[in-house]
């Protein structure tokens, strides 16, 4: 007992003597005891969570999701592939689930969830209205049935898609593994150009990379209609944009070119004029009433929209360049294989 309060009692002096030394000084000197404490202890381990992620922050795994059969697909289902940044990730402002149980689901590593934010496959653990479109295909008439394969990066760059980026070969597996549970994608619905317009991407270099990753889709087998949107901004510095946006810009401008370029690709939302300053909770991320906007825009498109494409050999030659559209974008079939060789731009009457 004399022994224990002896050390007590110099324990108590050293860190009488340590406080008056901090800066601080302090009479117990906190934060030398909490250092002091990490040593001898060790790091407190982190709190469980519900959720897994794998290297690149993507989410991999949720406790809270209910696994069934993944559905049989029919000419009434839709396969919908979402690619892109934050705004197809799961960075929503609002939170949804399915209104019809495993009629929509959420395909990820060969399995089935039904469908219920966050989804599986992209970033970050919030809201995201993919699974809303769901809901509102089915309730329309449209599916009986929608398979929601979601693949998104925050801040991700046009660049990191292409061949030789760190996200196509995440890619090239995702539709793999949904070819071998028996998937044949009806749509690609890609949302992202943020980041390319802070990093000051040219228009050119936009389409040039955005085009070979549509060619690495076409080569994989996947015959799909590619709807681009039309997706630039977001705003202030904590977001990592501007103080404010300039609708006519470069990305916007390469996005609308590569729209009507044909291969398969169809103009998607334009975001950038269909949301204001209320629908989007921090200057760049969608709300709620973002989201429903957002949604209801896709669910226009995709009514009637999402039949497979013939080839996208033929569909650069096809009505579209017939009629005098403006295709902007050159291609090279040294760069892209499963393209036709274009020498020049096809100009509109």
């Amino acid at each position: 007992m004399r022994t224990m309060l002896t050390v007590g009692g110099a324990a108590v002096i050293a860190m009488y003597l340590l406080g008056g030394m901090s800066a601080r000084h302090e009479i117990f000197p906190w934060p030398q005891l909490s250092a002091m404490k990490k040593m001898v202890g060790g790091e407190k381990p982190a709190a469980p969570s519900r959720y897994t992620f794998d290297d690149k922050q993507r989410l991999i795994g949720d406790e809270s999701k209910t696994l069934v059969t993944c559905p049989t697909q029919t000419d009434r289902t839709a396969v919908l592939l979402v690619l892109g940044q934050s705004n197809a990730a799961n960075h929503g402002g609002q939170r949804y689930r399915s209104n019809y149980g495993a009629r929509v689901v959420n395909a990820f590593d060969k399995r089935c969830f039904i469908a219920a934010s966050p989804l599986l496959g992209s970033t970050d653990t919030r809201g995201e209205y993919w699974t809303l479109l769901g809901n509102k295909l089915i309730a329309s008439g449209q599916n009986d049935g929608v398979v929601l394969a979601s693949l998104a990066y925050s801040g991700s760059q046009v660049t990191r898609w292409a061949k030789g980026g760190d996200l196509n070969p995440v890619l090239i597996d995702t539709v793999k593994q949904l070819q071998d549970s028996g998937y044949r994608i009806t749509s690609v619905l890609w949302v992202q150009g943020e980041a390319d317009l802070v990093h000051g991407t040219t228009g050119e270099d936009y389409q040039e990379r955005f085009l070979s990753m549509i060619d690495t889709l076409r080569q994989h087998g996947v015959e799909a209609p590619v709807y681009i949107s039309i997706a630039s901004k977001c705003l202030e510095p904590t977001n990592g944009g501007f103080k404010e946006h300039i609708p006519d810009n470069p990305i916007v401008r390469a996005q609308l070119a590569l729209s009507k370029s044909g291969h398969g690709i169809r103009e998607g939302v334009n975001s950038d004029a269909l949301l204001d300053g209320d629908d989007r909770y921090d200057d760049c991320h969608f709300g709620g009433t973002g989201e429903e906007k957002v949604s209801e825009a896709w669910l226009n498109l995709l009514r009637g929209g999402s039949r497979l494409e013939p080839s996208p050999q033929s569909s650069l030659f096809g009505p579209q360049a017939k009629a005098g559209r403006v295709v902007s974008t050159r291609i090279s079939q040294e760069e892209y294989p499963s393209f036709p060789a274009v020498q020049q731009d096809v100009v509109g009457k």
